[in-house]
C-alpha cells in the first residue's frame, strides 16, 4: 500500500542549540551514521520529502528530537524554547500542510505553563498532540503536579506520545562496562516502559479515562508481558487499587507504534495482543530507514484491511488528519 502516515518522526530545529546549554552526546556510535542523522534531522525539502516520496509516506507527524525541552533545568528558558520550537514546527506544517503535522513540545518544568502552551499549540497552531521525551528533570508523568496536563489532553482530545529521553534520570549499574546497552539498543525501551508503567499503576487512566498515551517501539517491551502484569498485580495489596487489571489499559488508553520494529513477526504479535485499532505506523526517521519500516509492515502476515488501518487509518482517526 502507499499513503502511509508515520507518527514518530524526529526533527531538529535550527537555532535551538544556541538558546540552551550543551547536552552530552552519546558515545560509541558509528561516525557515518551520526553524520547522516545530523544531516537529515533539520532538513525538510532536500532529503526528507524525497525519502517520503520514494517510500510511499504521505505524511510525517513531526516532533522535536531528543534531548528535547525536558532536559533543560531552567523552567523559564524551557517555556521560551518550547514556544520557539512549536512556532518553528508550525511554520514547517504551514509550508507543507498536506505532508506534515506536528506534536507539540511542552515546558513541563512548569506544569501551568505547559498547560498554556498545550492549549496554544493545539488550539491556535493546530497540533495533533504532544510528545514527551521521558522524564522531566527526574520527575515522571504520574506526579500529581502533571494532573492538569492530563486533564487538558482529555479536554482537547489529543494524545501524549511518550518517547525515550536523554540524559538518563539516574545511573544503572547493569549498564556499567556495557555502554552499548545505554540508549536505543536497550535502556531507552526499559526506562520508557518503566515510566509508562508508573503512569498506568498510579491510576492516571482511572482519573482520566479518556486519556491516551502512545508508546513507540512496539510498546517499549510492555505488550508482550501483559498476562504477567495481571498475575503479579493480583498478588499485591496496594493502598489505591486500580479499577481494572493492568492489561485492560492497553489497547484503550495505551496505544503502540511500529517505530524501529523491522521484524514482520513482531508487528503481527503486537496486533494480536493489542488489536488492530491500537497499533499505528511509525518509522523513527531519520534514526531508522523508511524503506525497512515500510517493508516490515508490508511483509507482515496480516489482512490488507488491517495493514491499511495500521498504515494510515488509525492515525487519521486518532489525530483527526
Amino acid at each position: 500500500m502507499a499513503g502511509y502516515i508515520a507518527i514518530e518522526e524526529a526533527i531538529a530545529i535550527p537555532g535551538l542549540a544556541e538558546r540552551r546549554p550543551p547536552f552530552p552526546v552519546p558515545s560509541g556510535m558509528d561516525p557515518a551514521f551520526v553524520a547522516d542523522v545530523v544531516r537529515r534531522l533539520p532538513d525538510v525539502t532536500e532529503l526528507r520529502l524525497p525519502d517520503m516520496d520514494a517510500n510511499g509516506i504521505a505524511m510525517q507527524v513531526l516532533s522535536l528530537t531528543v534531548p528535547g525541552i525536558e532536559a533543560d533545568p531552567d523552567p523559564a528558558r524551557a517555556v521560551a524554547n518550547a514556544g520557539y520550537v512549536n512556532d518553528s514546527l508550525a511554520a514547517i506544517v504551514a509550508a507543507h500542510p498536506d505532508r506534515f503535522a506536528a506534536f507539540a513540545a511542552l515546558p513541563l518544568q512548569d506544569p501551568a505553563a505547559a498547560v498554556a502552551e498545550l492549549r496554544r499549540a493545539v488550539g491556535e497552531l493546530g497540533f495533533k498532540g504532544v510528545l514527551v521525551n521521558d522524564h522531566i528533570q527526574g520527575r515522571y508523568l504520574d506526579d500529581p503536579a502533571f494532573d492538569p496536563v492530563w486533564a487538558t489532553l482529555v479536554d482537547l482530545d489529543v494524545p501524549l506520545y511518550l518517547h525515550p529521553g536523554m540524559p538518563p534520570a539516574d545511573s544503572w549499574h547493569v549498564l556499567s562496562g556495557h555502554p552499548e546497552m545505554d540508549g536505543a539498543l536497550w535502556s531507552w525501551q526499559a526506562t520508557t516502559g518503566g515510566h509508562a508503567m508508573r503512569i498506568v499503576l498510579s491510576g492516571v487512566f482511572d482519573r482520566h479515562p479518556r486519556a491516551r498515551m502512545i508508546l513507540g517501539h512496539a510498546g517499549e517491551f510492555l505488550p508482550f508481558q501483559l498476562s504477567r502484569f495481571d498475575s503479579r498485580y493480583a498478588t499485591l495489596s496496594t493502598p489505591a487499587p486500580l479499577l481494572r487489571s493492568p492489561s485492560q489499559y492497553f489497547g484503550s488508553n495505551v496505544l503502540a507504534t511500529t517505530s524501529g520494529i523491522l521484524a514482520p513477526a513482531a508487528i503481527e504479535a503486537l496486533v494480536h495482543v493489542l488489536g488492530p485499532e491500537a497499533v499505528l505506523f511509525a518509522v523513527d526517521y531519520p534514526y531508522e530507514r523508511t524503506g525497512a519500516a515500510v517493508a516490515a509492515l508490508e511483509q507482515a502476515d496480516l489482512p490488507e484491511e488491517v495493514k491499511h488501518r495500521i498504515g494510515s487509518d488509525n492515525a487519521r482517526a486518532l489525530l483527526r488528519l
